[in-house]
């Protein structure tokens, strides 16, 4: 399900945003209803639902020759349609907090630990909590459903910027031991620059393994329920699109926009936990930058 991008004045090509991921805690049904954490500081995690995209630009932008550490706050607003069936649009409000040195960037639920690079392409060790669970009581439909629980995903990824294009490859396992899954993203983005706006584009696929698939999207054998049969899907690719616009309205403040629609794998469709077949969202946000 995985990585809005944030804008970034400028002057400063090595200020970087915060990640984002999807909801920890049983969220209200309902569109338009706002997503709340049990801990202010479990709020800090949850922030990446809406930047995601905003920190893949950053890492994949080249290094600022810089030792003093930088950090951002702000607040974000999204809306997310998810795919299970019954669960309406979901809203959330969300602090946005970002920090980077020499040798650690942290966006919101994401740590990167910095590795010498290879001439264009950098790597990095990666840890994430991503928020990829759900509670029966999320939908009717999921009534009788065990519980599927976020995980803590570790891995590394390595970003290769040419003249054209950002590429950027990661690869995470849930270390967790929720599904025992593992997923695999290639992203390619392009950053253009017009005044104080900027627009970037990106295109990304993820594939999810069968363990993957299979935890949050299968029916165990002890929940099966008239229309709700026995399934257990393969792996799976999903396709997403985005397109990110920022404006600086300040010399240390952004604003951004974030649009993206992801076309989910065909065994994620073939679950009869789903009823779409694409997840969309939409992202709004601000940031200070000290």
């Amino acid at each position: 399900m995985t990585q809005a991008q944030v804008p970034r004045k400028t002057t400063k090509p090595g200020a970087l945003t915060s990640r984002a991921a999807k909801k920890s805690d049983k969220q209200p049904q309902g569109a338009g209803k706002l997503a709340r954490a049990p801990l202010p500081l479990f709020s800090l995690f949850l922030m990446a639902a809406f930047a995601q995209p905003a920190s893949a630009q950053a890492q994949n932008q080249a290094p600022a020759a810089k030792e003093e550490s930088s950090w951002g706050l702000g607040l974000a607003v999204g809306v997310e349609k998810q795919p299970y069936r019954g669960i309406d649009n979901e809203t959330k409000a969300l602090p946005l907090v970002t920090y980077e040195n020499k040798w650690v960037s942290i966006f919101g639920p994401s740590v990167d630990v910095k590795l010498p690079s290879a001439g264009p392409v950098s790597f990095r060790l990666r840890a994430r909590y991503s928020m990829d669970g759900y509670e029966a009581g999320d939908s009717p439909f999921l009534a009788g459903m065990d519980e599927r629980k976020d995980g803590i995903w570790l891995g590394g990824a390595a970003i290769w910027r040419t003249g054209v294009a950002n590429l950027s490859a990661e690869l995470l396992g849930d270390a967790s031991g929720n599904s025992k899954g593992t997923k695999f993203k290639l992203t390619v983005d392009r950053r253009f620059q017009a005044g104080s706006f900027d627009i970037t584009p990106r295109l990304a696929a993820t594939r999810l393994d069968d363990k993957y698939v299979s935890y949050y999207y299968g029916v165990n054998a002890a929940e099966v329920r008239a229309g709700r049969p026995f399934y257990q899907g393969g792996s799976a690719v999903n396709l997403e699109a985005g397109l990110r616009v920022g404006y600086a309205i300040a010399p240390k403040q952004t604003i951004f926009l974030d649009l993206s629609t992801t076309t989910l794998g065909s065994s994620i469709k073939d679950s009869p936990l789903v009823e779409r077949s694409s997840q969309n969202s939409v992202r709004l946000g601000y940031l200070y930058r000290f």
